[in-house]
């Protein structure tokens, strides 16, 4: 007998344990019975010869009437052929390779009865005359007893297909499977019985016989429902537990205060908040003024006014003698957000300063760039206290940066920070943890795994403010080579109305390296496929094509005195165009800003695009998007962009986002597309489950926050959770 732990050398010798174990890292009976098949084959019903369809996948019961070889003229090597027939037509069996190396040959005689599956093809030999044939089809051969009922059972029988490679056949891993499992012994079922009776799910041995020796669909479909369920279950128990875990560790409570700096902010907004973001910005005061860390999640499409709803937040916390800290991902973001909130809170930033108002505050900039006595000032504020904000780059990570009192860290688009940094952030507060909020536009699929899996808190503003204008979106295809001349066009034209536009290229394409890349020239790579346009490569073709134009150009190498500079003469309207890379992409907002033409659109992600389209369309002028592409029709590129065209919703996008990447592993620091923890549960199908999932673990965790009761789930938890997915856990 055999247990899910016990090594595969045991059970199925050295020889297949160590093919399994190179070629697909599989070491015990758990790993091979969860190496699950991608996917099932069913031969199908009988179908006659007379009605065969040309590419048609069938099986046929036929009767062999001639077997026949023959070597082949136009290349060594000999084809063994077999004609069937049903007494409707006839079939021909074409077995390709060396001459008495087939068993066909051997099982297959004239007068023998025998089933065949296989996909129709059609031929026209020398005689002209169209021939159908099956080419290496499978076979069983039957008995005139009882044939017709062995083959509708044959027919009728479901064929795992396994994920494998190519030195590890397909019919190792299966007869493999069937080994273990006649000899699988399991301990109790780690599901409470109740909970199983409840949901009404299989038991785990029927599950593992059904998902892998499936006899009927319907005892597949309840193998796969009880597996989904595991996965789902575990990953939830694992993460109540941690949100129980939260809920005691101290963090100092920051109350609503009346008549305070956010009460005054409050009185000065030139314009009304949304309902969605005062019932957001409700949520978020009520998180703050508990004794346990706030970790929410704020989700709002491009433009939907994250950041004042963000800003309240951390008057709030100023409110209360605490600090808080924007972490931007970029240079430019974290000037544009120091600039935005500076200009948003105007003398209530000056504290100590001439103008200054009386309860003011103080908002300082750090980034890795900043001269000496800049650094030295905004080190000073932070440590000291005097700046009630900090906003900055990863600089704020730095051991050096110290705060008096730290009580929120606000992150902005939280997938650029990888959860080391997120976490070094953290821990620069003095007693218990800070509060957090984590801010996106678009969620990648990591961050919507948290979200659904339960990870976060959430809060959603789907609600966009007055004055927001629609956004258009179309793909400039290379089939319609007029729709780009048009683009030059239209850029001119909003150009003479006083309008401004947004040229974006996947990178900068200098000699001196290109932020990672080689210089581009614009010649094929080893792909056959054109390297990606750079800005220093585009510029002199726009210099002709935009003639007249003042032209500005902005990327990540440039000093950053010289963005911003650059980003300042944008905005005050001194330049027509700002042929950019994705610098540009987050925190940008120049309401004048009309048209956004990104350029080898194809290279870009799902939000990418969604973010960079957001930088128009931000006052009450309507935006235009371009997506120029050599992407062809029917590509999967092209379907991306076709989908970013068709929807201005970023909800929607990230779901396909998600459906396109997978959801990474929402227990551990791979990223979407990696080594995951699920292997048959998907976030965009099976959210009814996770739902489920959560509302059964956190009610077993309220009563059983040990699992002490529950010791065989308990064990399922602690395989699964190994020593770095615990610490991922602990960190973020």
């Amino acid at each position: 007998m055999a247990n899910l732990d016990e090594p595969l050398s045991k059970v199925l010798g050295d020889k297949t344990a160590n093919a399994l174990r190179k070629g697909l890292d599989l070491h015990t009976v758990g790993d091979l019975l969860h190496h699950y098949p991608r996917r099932y084959a069913h031969r199908g019903e009988l179908t006659q010869l007379s009605g065969l369809q040309d590419g048609e996948h069938v099986t046929v019961m036929a009767e062999v009437v001639k077997v026949q070889g023959r070597s082949l003229t136009r290349s060594p090597g000999y084809v063994l052929e077999i004609t069937v027939t049903d007494g409707t037509g006839q079939l021909k069996l074409s077995f390709f390779g060396r001459k008495g190396s087939y068993r066909p040959e051997k099982e297959l005689s004239p007068g023998t009865r025998g089933l065949f599956a296989g996909k129709i093809s059609t031929y026209r030999p020398r005689s002209g005359k169209e021939v159908r044939q099956l080419t290496h089809p499978q076979y069983k051969v039957v008995a005139e007893k009882g044939a017709e009922e062995a083959a509708q059972e044959w027919a009728d029988e479901i064929i795992p297909i396994y994920p494998s490679t190519k030195a590890l056949p397909i019919e190792t891993i299966g007869t493999s499977v069937g080994t273990v499992l006649d000899q699988l012994t399991l301990p109790a079922d780690p599901m409470p019985g109740a909970l199983l009776g409840r949901r009404r799910l299989t038991g785990l041995r029927e599950a593992y016989e059904g998902i892998h020796r499936p006899r009927t669909w319907d005892e597949l479909g309840k193998a796969r429902a009880r597996l989904k369920w595991d996965e789902a279950f575990v990953v939830q128990v694992a993460l109540a537990q941690r949100r129980l875990a939260a809920a005691a560790l101290p963090a100092t409570p920051r109350p609503p205060a009346f008549g305070g700096l956010q009460a005054e902010f409050d009185a000065r907004l030139p314009f009304e908040l949304t309902e969605g973001q005062r019932q957001v910005g409700d949520e978020i005061a009520a998180d703050l003024a508990r004794g346990h860390p706030m970790h929410r999640l704020l989700q709002g499409d491009v433009g939907a006014g994250k950041t004042v709803v963000a800003l309240r937040a951390m008057l709030q916390v100023v409110d209360n003698g605490g600090q808080a800290a924007l972490l931007a991902p970029t240079e430019v973001l974290a000037q544009q957000h120091y600039r935005s909130i500076t200009g948003m809170l105007g003398d209530l930033a000056e504290a100590g300063r001439i103008g200054g108002a009386e309860n003011a505050t103080r908002v300082a900039l750090l980034t890795g760039s900043q001269g000496a006595k800049a650094r030295k000032e905004a080190l000073l504020d932070a440590a000291s206290g005097t700046a009630g904000i900090v906003v900055g780059t990863h600089a704020l990570l730095q051991e050096s940066v110290q705060f008096a009192d730290l009580g929120l860290v606000v992150v902005d688009e939280q997938h650029r920070f990888g959860v080391e940094q997120r976490d070094a952030l953290r821990e620069k507060t003095g007693g218990g943890r800070p509060h957090v909020l984590v801010m996106t536009a678009t969620p990648i699929p990591r961050t919507v795994a948290m979200t659904v899996f339960g990870d976060l808190e959430t809060s959603v503003l789907g609600q966009l403010p007055a004055g927001r204008s629609e956004i258009r979106t179309h793909v400039v295809p290379p089939e319609k080579p007029a729709f780009l001349a048009r683009t030059w066009e239209r850029i001119k034209e909003e150009a003479a109305q006083g309008r401004q536009v947004y040229i974006v290229c996947p990178r900068i394409g200098e000699k001196e390296g290109d932020e990672g890349d080689a210089m581009d020239t614009g010649d094929a790579d080893d792909s056959g496929r054109r390297s990606p346009l750079g800005i220093m490569e585009v510029l002199p073709k726009l210099e002709e094509l935009l003639a007249g134009l003042r032209i500005g150009v902005l990327h990540g190498k440039l000093h950053p005195d010289e963005k911003d500079a650059v980003m300042r003469r944008f905005t005050a309207r001194e330049l027509d165009v700002l042929l950019a890379t994705t610098v540009i992409e987050v925190g940008v907002d120049v309401p004048n800003a009309t048209v956004m033409v990104i350029m080898d659109a194809d290279r870009f992600g799902v939000s990418q695009l969604h973010q960079l389209r957001g930088r128009v369309g931000r006052g009450s002028l309507h935006g235009l998007c371009l997506l120029v592409t050599d992407a062809e029709p029917g590509s999967k590129a092209r379907e991306r962009l076709d989908a970013v065209a068709s929807t201005t919703d970023g909800f929607k996008l990230s779901r396909l986002d998600l459906e396109q990447r997978r959801e990474g592993d929402v227990l551990g620091a791979a990223q979407a597309g990696r080594t995951s923890s699920l292997r048959l549960l998907t976030l965009h199908r099976d959210e009814d489950v996770i739902r489920d999932a959560r509302e059964e673990a956190t009610a077993l965790v309220e009563s059983d926050p040990d699992l002490a009761d529950h010791p065989g789930l308990a064990t399922v938890l602690a395989s699964l959770l190994d020593e770095d997915r615990a610490d991922f856990l602990e960190k973020t």
